[in-house]
């Protein structure tokens, strides 16, 4: 037998329902959903209420509302709030991502990069060595030259994600460098001096490698 709303807000349950029949399978990707008048009557809801529980799915990604088509399903569930992810997220899956987002923007950036992105890259280098720095500090000059690799990358997407990440990355960082300095600050240092001069040199595969091999090792720290 078919659930019906019975308690308000009507839309948010009616789209909790819509959702969870999602789930359960009754309607694939790619699938139409059924005419409004008639999913209407199986929620017990007006049109009204329906549209509106649709339009929340459709901001969350689920269902896609084509004029003169229907209603189709884009995906089997509603994806979390991306902060939320990242909140219950461990530093050690979080720095994976990293390893992925900027290897490959490492190596974009070697084929894209102009001049005002090396200018950009090596400032930040330059920054990241300043001494007498705070933890915090360096942690901020250290994310401002991976950034700015990113950046020349040349790719919103890869920058969006990597800003997303910063929040719950800088705290991790200067906790765990105040508990334990890096065993050698020129050795580290160094590792990003390979990786600006593989983007200078347009070499991707061994700007893609440099920044791989310095956050495996960043990876390892945290385990």
């Amino acid at each position: 037998m078919v659930s019906q709303v019975r308690r308000q807000p009507l839309a948010a349950q009616a789209a909790e329902l819509l959702l969870a029949r999602i789930r359960a399978g009754e309607w694939p990707l790619g699938h139409r959903l059924p005419g409004e008048a008639l999913l209407a009557a199986q929620l017990g809801v007006g049109r009204s209420t329906l549209r509106e529980a649709i339009r929340e799915l459709a901001g969350k990604g689920v269902l896609d509302s084509r004029q003169g088509s229907g209603v189709f399903v884009t995906a089997l569930d509603a994806g979390q709030d991306w902060d939320v992810v990242l909140r219950g997220a461990t530093i050690a899956a979080v720095i994976e991502a990293r390893i992925a987002i900027e290897a490959e923007a490492a190596a974009l950036a070697a084929q894209r990069r102009t001049p005002a992105d090396l200018r950009a890259i090596r400032r930040a280098l330059i920054g990241r060595r300043a001494e007498g720095q705070t933890v915090a500090a360096h942690v901020d000059a250290d994310m401002a030259f991976h950034r700015a690799v990113i950046v020349a990358a040349h790719n919103d997407v890869l920058t969006q994600l990597f800003d997303s990440f910063l929040p719950r990355l800088r705290l991790a960082m200067i906790d765990m460098l105040e508990l334990r300095p890096v065993r050698s600050e020129e050795a580290d240092h160094r590792a990003h001096e390979q990786l600006a001069q593989a983007i200078a040199d347009r070499t991707p595969t061994a700007a893609a490698e440099f920044s791989r091999t310095h956050l495996s090792a960043l990876k390892e720290a945290f385990t």
